[in-house]
């Protein structure tokens, strides 16, 4: 089937990314692809949840058609329903965020971590794979043969003298430490987290991971922030589907 004929097709799923900085959207054909360019706007402050529901309204309206819907959250998420979002409002606590989407939108509606989103669009699908997010915090995925650990929270782990993964890299370890220290404390987590986890790769996303210094440790790779919005395709395939295999 041609792309232009896919695009044309049902189910399209409107993918959410939403983060500590920005908010994203985009309307997926049934094969994955960009409908229309991406939207972004910033994450409203105090990031509560009717501030936020409310500029994804307004990405709602500008975007195509769609019959779908997917988000990611910074958060731990069971059966649609926030259990934590350390870098938004605590007022998100306990929020059915599957259910306020559906009344906003009209459409069924299904909600993940963030970095699980993200995670599955880039993992090959064999082995041990690891996906950390770099941004206003710090999100973290397990993959196990392209089955997902769900809410993996590394980023609120301990780390370095007493600081948590988020403390040392998010935003505020990097404002503070700057990029050339950052990177170097990276390095340490990725070694760190090899030792814990023995992955066989290592995806770095988020919006930071564009200043991940050059060469990078083996097993790892820098994958595009787009992500986050791709992968929400994966969140409506069947329950006990076999993962999906990408070449390598």
């Amino acid at each position: 089937m041609s792309r232009a004929a896919t695009r044309g097709r049902s189910p399209r799923t409107l993918a959410l990314d939403i983060g500590g900085t920005g908010i994203k959207a985009a309307v997926l054909d049934p094969g994955g692809r960009l409908i229309a360019p991406r939207l972004r706007e910033l994450t409203p402050r105090p990031a509560t949840p009717t501030a936020i529901l409310g500029v994804v309204k307004r990405l709602v309206t500008e975007g195509p058609p769609f019959e779908r819907v997917a988000v990611g959250f910074p958060g731990v998420i069971e059966k649609g329903t926030v259990y934590t979002a350390a870098n938004l409002h605590p007022a998100w606590i306990g929020v059915n965020l599957a259910r306020r989407m559906e009344r906003l939108t009209g459409r069924p509606t299904r909600v993940a971590n963030d970095a699980d989103v993200q995670g599955m669009a880039v993992v090959q699908g064999t082995g041990v794979e690891l996906v950390l997010t770099l941004g206003t915090g710090v999100g973290s995925a397990l993959f196990l043969d392209g089955w997902l650990v769900p809410n993996l929270q590394l980023g609120h782990h301990p780390f370095r003298k007493g600081h948590t993964y988020e403390d040392v890299l998010g935003n505020a370890g990097l404002a503070r430490s700057g990029k050339k220290v950052w990177n170097k404390r990276l390095r340490v987590a990725i070694e760190t987290l090899r030792n814990a986890f023995t992955f066989h790769r290592l995806y770095l996303g988020g919006g930071n991971a564009r200043l991940v210094a050059k060469p990078l440790p083996p097993g790892t790779r820098v994958v595009r922030n787009i992500a986050g919005v791709l992968g929400g395709i994966e969140l409506w395939r069947e329950p006990g589907t076999p993962p999906r295999r990408r070449p390598r």
